[in-house]
């Protein structure tokens, strides 16, 4: 069934920005999970009251005049661009991001918000087109769930109780004091999160991701190309993949633990005895640190770098590039694999 969307355009709104000034427009949504789409601008979710929840839209920009403000059934609400070109000075003259964008202002490849398809879209930095933005605050009232869909600009989450999905294009998103379950994407741009209570899954195309203060079930983290930083994580799971850059990670709390780098170095340092540890990098040394009373099973091994066990440990073998043997009790499972580069195992 196809839904009707409605733009809102209030006479006072309108008037507004005529006259050059920012204006503001306030909705409630009801449905499941709502969900917010905007091009460029800045977005906001903090916490709200009742049981909607609420979104603010504030239009800026020489064309914020152009912009129209659609929504669905309730579910769903959508910042519509005209044309083809929209200039976000924020970006950076040289700046620039091209995405697909159908005719209800909606994007991306998971919406079943589809009414058709206008073609691509060129957000820049500079130049000629439609010179406007929206910046965007969503109100989330305690155990609700939303869904915001941000193609360009700066995205903040702080202190929301509830479940919170971001997909971003080529944005930097960061997370505060959130309780709740925690989905973070982006193609292009950091993440930075810290006190988040709840399952968390932070993903990037390009840039870098630092945690810390995680409680909850499981972490995971995933990034093409960007180190990953952080520590005081107490996690049942953590799960980190980066094709190119670091990881650093220290005070880690988890039962199971896997860390993977095509290119990159690790540091790991466990706070707790651990279940299942794996680490594997293609290329790139790896320094794990262990507490009192870790417990494992070990193997070790190493295409080109030495391996250095700085903890008491009963040996079955050990040469320059492999190591198996145990540590404590021996009841855990513990993998370590380096394509290139050495391996050190010591006492935190």
């Amino acid at each position: 069934m196809q839904r009707v969307f409605v733009t809102l355009a209030a006479a006072g709104a309108v008037a507004a920005l005529a006259g050059g000034a920012a204006a503001q427009e306030r909705m409630s949504m009801g449905g499941d999970r709502p969900a917010i789409y905007n091009l460029a601008g800045q977005v906001r979710v903090e916490p709200g009251s009742g049981s909607q929840v609420v979104v603010e839209v504030t239009r800026r920009g020489p064309d914020a005049g152009r912009l129209s403000v659609r929504r669905g059934d309730g579910d769903v609400l959508a910042v519509v661009y005209p044309g083809d070109e929209v200039v976000y000075p924020e970006m950076g003259g040289h700046s620039r991001t091209t995405i697909d964008v159908r005719s209800d202002g909606t994007f991306g490849g998971d919406s079943g918000f589809r009414l058709g398809g206008r073609g691509r879209t060129t957000i820049r930095g500079s130049g000629s087109g439609t010179r406007a933005w929206a910046d965007v605050r969503v109100l989330v009232p305690a155990g609700r769930r939303v869904t915001v869909h941000q193609a360009v600009g700066r995205i903040e989450v702080a202190n929301v109780n509830g479940d919170v999905q971001v997909k971003g294009y080529t944005a930097a998103i960061e997370a505060s004091g959130t309780r709740g379950r925690l989905d973070l994407d982006t193609g292009s741009g950091g993440i930075t999160v810290s006190n988040a209570q709840g399952d968390v899954t932070l993903d990037t195309g390009s840039g870098g991701v630092r945690v810390n203060g995680v409680r909850g079930g499981s972490l995971g983290i995933d990034t093409g190309s960007g180190g990953v930083t952080g520590g005081d994580l107490s996690v049942g799971s953590l799960h980190v993949d980066v094709g190119s850059g670091g990881v650093r990670l220290e005070g880690v709390d988890a039962r199971s633990v896997d860390v993977d780098t095509g290119s990159g170095s690790v540091v790991l340092r466990l706070r707790r005895d651990a279940e299942d540890v794996k680490i594997d990098t293609g290329s790139g040394g790896v320094t794990l640190g262990l507490p009192q009373g870790f417990g494992a099973d070990a193997e070790i091994d190493t295409g080109s770098g030495g391996i250095h066990v700085d903890v008491p440990s009963t040996v079955r073998r050990s040469t320059r590039s492999h190591f198996s043997g145990s540590f404590g009790d021996g009841r855990g499972r513990l993998v370590i694999d380096t394509g290139s580069g050495g391996v050190s195992v010591v006492r935190n």
